[in-house]
């Protein structure tokens, strides 16, 4: 992992920012690489994987010496990076590590290309996208074989501060709680098990008619047709949820990993951050985030 050396940049003539990044070199003198393509992420658990085409390397190979990755923050609201851009830090591969973030926070991010003379490309297009938490392997049994076990919430809020701490992620409580996101039902007469919606704000649909390979498959959430029905929980299939509380709309991944007569065992993530789509966990090459305007 490469530690992140996070510091406001600084100019002569006071902060840089995207919209003013400028790479003007007098005629006749060396001139900066070309600017990074294709910015692409991953959103991972407190971290983001970005990764960009290698063009500016390999334009010159004798002259880059590395590239620099930037972020800034992102109102998504207005779809527009901030002003506040600070160096991440540097590498000499076309791809970086951001960790040590804030679930929930969406950020954006560039990067440029450095010469061995010192010269600075110009920026990539800005790039934003958010970190959300994720858990593996969780335990529910049905409401049948153990009620005090078989209901579920993908996040309890307990402390309202609207930033979600590892205990209040993946909480199995009683299937008799109207909070719950969802409870385990047994049908008796096949033994099949459902998930069933239970909040009155929950609703899901199926992410695929067919399996999936991994929760990594599960990119992003639909934007709409979700329904309260209950759906049958088949291993390998992956669901995904809206929550909608008040005014505040969440979404949610589920993949079944394993159906028994008495439990079910998933993994999930959650998106933290209110009308975000992005649910891609931290394993796997699915891409999320999207390319952005500059700053506002």
């Amino acid at each position: 992992m490469r530690l992140r050396s996070r510091y406001a940049l600084l100019a002569a003539a006071g902060l840089l920012s995207f919209g003013c990044q400028t790479t003007t070199t007098p005629v006749g003198t060396t001139q900066p690489l070309p600017a990074p393509n294709d910015l692409r992420s991953i959103s991972l658990n407190e971290a983001i994987f970005l990764e960009w085409t290698d063009n500016a390397a390999l334009s010159d190979p004798g002259r880059f010496a590395w590239y620099r990755v930037y972020s800034a923050s992102y109102d998504l609201g207005q779809g527009l990076c901030g002003t506040d851009w600070v160096i991440e830090g540097t590498t000499i591969s076309n791809e970086f590590l951001v960790a040590l973030l804030t679930n929930g926070v969406p950020r954006c991010y560039a990067t440029s290309a450095i010469s061995s003379e010192g010269l600075e490309s110009a920026w990539s297009p800005p790039w934003q996208d958010t970190p959300r938490p994720d858990a593996r392997n969780v335990l529910v049994y049905t409401n049948a074989e153990n009620l005090a076990q078989s209901g579920f919430r993908f996040w309890v809020d307990a402390n309202n501060d609207g930033v979600a701490q590892p205990t209040e992620l993946g909480i199995v409580t009683s299937g008799s709680d109207p909070d719950n996101d969802v409870r385990i039902d047994l049908n008796p007469a096949d033994s099949s098990l459902w998930i069933v919606p239970v909040f009155a704000g929950t609703s899901v649909q199926l992410y695929s008619s067919e399996p999936i390979a991994d929760l990594t498959s599960i990119d992003a959430a639909a934007a709409s047709g979700y329904a309260r029905d209950p759906l049958l929980a088949q291993p390998g299939f992956g669901y995904v949820f809206e929550i909608v509380e008040g005014l505040v709309k969440r979404y949610a991944g589920l993949r079944v990993t394993h159906v028994g007569r008495q439990y079910l065992i998933f993994d999930f993530s959650v998106q933290t951050d209110p009308g975000n789509l992005e649910l891609a966990p931290p394993r796997g090459p699915t891409l999320t985030g999207k390319q952005v305007a500059g700053s506002r």
